[in-house]
């Protein structure tokens, strides 16, 4: 029905409203026409987009998708933020990361915009007897501290209580994070943590320190290693029941124990995705808080991290697009604290430039679109109320999962865990190498000539657990051969494009062929002849009709001319003469691979 605005005039008045099945049947028209014949339902479901965890999101969402209700910000099931008041005040924490002892680093973001500091301490990062150092110039009592030392939290932790004292910074007015997460360090390197160093500084926190929070539930491994949003989920929950069950059994009340917990997710650039995830990740937990008897305590303090995975090693400067849209997604979500991870992360250590526009994609979004200052924006929308409820569901099935294989620590040590999320990371591998799932930059519009960024190598991060996968890593290998036959040969590997008929017909397929030859680090060559390309393979370029009549014998002329292997731009065919057929389903790792290895490039 349509909703009349105040002053009663609609411009919709003169139109009856259109149905639900009418839509549809203007659906199946167009589908028709494509040579489609479906009808309904049926029509509607060709239109809807596959996503991971069986989820499936449909063209149209109207009032009919209705989801339970989300509640109001700062109340259970706290869907719609953790805080009455949510961000609005002065927009989420920017807490930037720091993992190498440069005190002038930490002190420069504090003085442009970072207001919080996230450091690597102990292995693969800064040493525990530098955090004096590193923490010399900062006001502990306005800049709050969040540690992720791994195997050394205690020390890290105790070292970090005492500059709180030795500056005179009260007991109360410090705040931060303790980083105590032993079942996320086991995830990392494969070894068990410590759960009684973790009980004995939430206990700590809980008697002396009240801004601080003792532990951590990092989801970021289980991202890391291929996972999906579901499946974040589900680890986290599993790991937040642990360590209630842990903090409880040392003294702590319920409504205490959920106090020193911050929850830490990732932020990718599936934004609609990511609101939904911290949405229901702030629903599945108030559900536990509820059954274990402190319904009014389940608000999670959610830190969100740009995604790792997401992030590319060439065209990084592409990741300043991909880092803004996860910020503003997990500002969008509500997460309480937002690490913008920057544009070079993934080559080495970055430089002063990259920090810069790190915190600056913050302070863009908050100070300039204001994006903070509206509580929840995305609630009310039927697609994200309805992807909430579905992620929910999903990510509490798999904690179920989790929990009938003896919970957290017993699915990481039984392989549970590390096979559910490698079976999720080869079907998304499948989507990259088919480039269903592209990546600008990588596998679509690379640029072969592009100079590339230099950085200081980066502390090795902890490993032995858990895979570290990136979406970039299979075209990453080809272009690295490319890179290293240049260097040793003094030219890139070749193929010759042959163009056939006019321009209008050829143009299309030899403009896919040599971006896709390019995302492997072979160099298409579209001008004179094959003898003068210095290519070993050819591949024809042109339309359907014009391969029925030229085809064949512009292959036997590639041939005679020396092409020992011949692709053809286009679907499979009836064809005489090509050998391979390159179009936008094939995998095109597979067939990079192999056209590297035919022209002797060394893996």
């Amino acid at each position: 029905m349509t909703v009349l605005p105040d002053d009663g005039l609609s411009l919709a008045a003169e139109f009856a409203d259109a149905s639900h099945e009418e839509w549809q049947h203007l659906v199946a028209g167009v589908l028709r026409k494509s040579g489609k014949e479906v009808s309904g339902a049926e029509a509607e479901s060709l239109l809807s987009t596959a996503l991971e965890d069986g989820l499936r999101t449909p063209p149209l969402y109207t009032a009919r998708d209705r989801a339970p209700d989300p509640g109001l910000p700062g109340f259970a099931p706290f869907v719609r933020g953790g805080r009455p008041e949510g961000n609005a005040a002065g927009g989420w924490d920017v807490r930037q990361r720091h993992a190498v002892p440069d005190a002038g680093a930490v002190l420069g973001d504090l003085e442009n915009g970072a207001t919080s500091l996230w450091l690597a301490v102990g292995d693969g990062g800064i040493p525990v007897a530098a955090l004096g150092d590193v923490l010399r110039d900062v006001y502990l009592d306005l800049a709050p501290v969040v540690l992720d030392a791994g195997a050394e939290t205690g020390p890290a932790a105790r070292e970090l209580l005492r500059l709180y004292e030795e500056r005179g910074v009260a007991a109360g007015a410090a705040r931060g994070g303790l980083g105590a997460d032993p079942l996320g360090h086991e995830a990392r390197t494969g070894q068990p943590g410590d759960p009684e160093a973790m009980t004995g500084l939430a206990r700590l926190c809980a008697d002396r320190h009240p801004g601080q929070r003792a532990v951590t539930v990092d989801a970021l491994p289980y991202h890391e290693a291929g996972g999906s949003a579901a499946q974040e989920l589900g680890c986290s929950l599993a790991t937040a029941v642990a360590y209630l069950r842990e903090l409880t059994a040392a003294g702590l009340s319920t409504a205490q124990a959920c106090a020193q917990l911050e929850f830490r997710y990732a932020a990718t650039a599936d934004q609609f995705l990511t609101v939904a995830k911290l949405r229901a990740a702030r629903r599945l937990f108030a559900r536990v808080a509820e059954v274990c008897g402190a319904p009014t305590a389940g608000a999670q303090l959610q830190h969100a991290v740009t995604s790792p995975v997401m992030a590319t090693r060439r065209d990084p400067w592409v990741n300043m697009l991909r880092t803004t849209v996860a910020t503003l997604a997990a500002g969008v979500g509500g997460a309480d604290a937002v690490t913008v991870l920057p544009f070079d992360h993934a080559i080495g250590l970055p430089d002063a430039f990259s920090r810069r526009v790190a915190r600056n994609t913050s302070a863009v979004l908050v100070e300039e679109s204001h994006l903070a200052r509206v509580i929840d924006p995305a609630g009310g929308s039927w697609y994200v109320e309805g992807l909430t409820d579905e992620l929910a569901h999903a990510g509490w099935a798999f904690f179920q999962e989790i929990e009938r294989a003896g919970g957290q620590a017993a699915a990481l040590r039984s392989g549970m865990v590390g096979e559910r999320l490698a079976r999720t990371w080869a079907e998304r591998g499948r989507r990259l190498a088919t480039r269903r799932e592209p990546v600008t930059g990588v596998s679509e519009f690379p640029d072969l000539a592009e100079k590339p960024v230099v950085r200081e190598p980066a502390p090795e991060p902890p490993s032995g657990g858990l895979p570290r996968v990136r979406r970039d890593e299979a075209f990453e290998a080809l272009r690295a051969r490319s890179d290293a036959h240049l260097a040793a040969t003094g030219a890139r590997p070749r193929v010759f494009l042959a163009a056939l008929g006019p321009a209008a017909v050829h143009t299309p397929r030899l403009t896919f062929a040599a971006n896709l030859f390019q995302a492997g680090g072979v160099e298409p060559v579209t001008g004179g002849t094959f003898a003068d390309s210095g290519a070993r393979e050819a591949c024809l370029c042109s339309g359907d009709a014009v391969y029925a009549e030229q085809g064949a014998d512009a292959a036997a002329e590639l041939r005679a001319a020396g092409a020992r292997h011949v692709y053809l731009a286009g679907r499979p065919g009836a064809y005489d003469g090509a050998d391979t057929y390159v179009h936008a389903d094939c995998d095109a790792v597979a067939v990079l691979t192999d056209a590297l290895d035919r022209m002797g490039v060394a893996r």
